[in-house]
């Protein structure tokens, strides 16, 4: 996966970028008739702000290309998606099979174990963010310089 993003400090080793969030919509011939695109229009100015650890030497205000091996992209949108799911299907399961709680009961408590994978999931990215930052890839986006004046 590969990603256009900004310069916007650099401090010894550490690049910190900026880039637009992009939405599926923004590629799709019926985004001024669709309900997600028009949503998609209202919440169009999003950036994700982060830093990559790199010995290349760059300047605030350079476009640059990030790159981020595809599998590891799958292996965390599974994990992201996939985890949650599986963990409310689990607990509602095991719960139902004891027989001794009301569905109304089982139900809240899926859904708790199901908030609490986020936010286990979301602690867990965080530890590894010095992992993930060593996936990043920065290189000088030459091509895009030239065409942006």
């Amino acid at each position: 996966m590969k990603e256009i993003a900004e310069v916007t400090a650099v401090e010894g080793n550490r690049v910190t970028v900026t880039t637009e969030l992009k939405t599926a919509c923004s590629g799709c011939a019926q985004v001024s008739n669709c309900g997600a695109g028009i949503l998609s229009k209202v919440f169009a100015d999003r950036n994700a702000q982060f830093t990559v650890v790199t010995e290349q030497a760059f300047r605030p205000g350079e476009l640059v290309q990030l790159e981020v091996p595809d599998t590891a992209v799958t292996r965390f949108a599974l994990l992201l998606y996939g985890l949650p799911i599986l963990m409310l299907l689990l607990i509602a399961v095991l719960l139902e099979n004891t027989g001794t709680l009301t569905e109304g009961f089982i139900i809240l408590l899926s859904f708790a174990g199901f908030a609490l994978t986020f936010w286990g999931l979301k602690r867990w990215f965080r530890k590894r963010d010095i992992q993930v930052n060593a996936m990043v890839k920065l290189e000088t986006s030459a091509e895009v310089q030239h065409s942006n004046p």
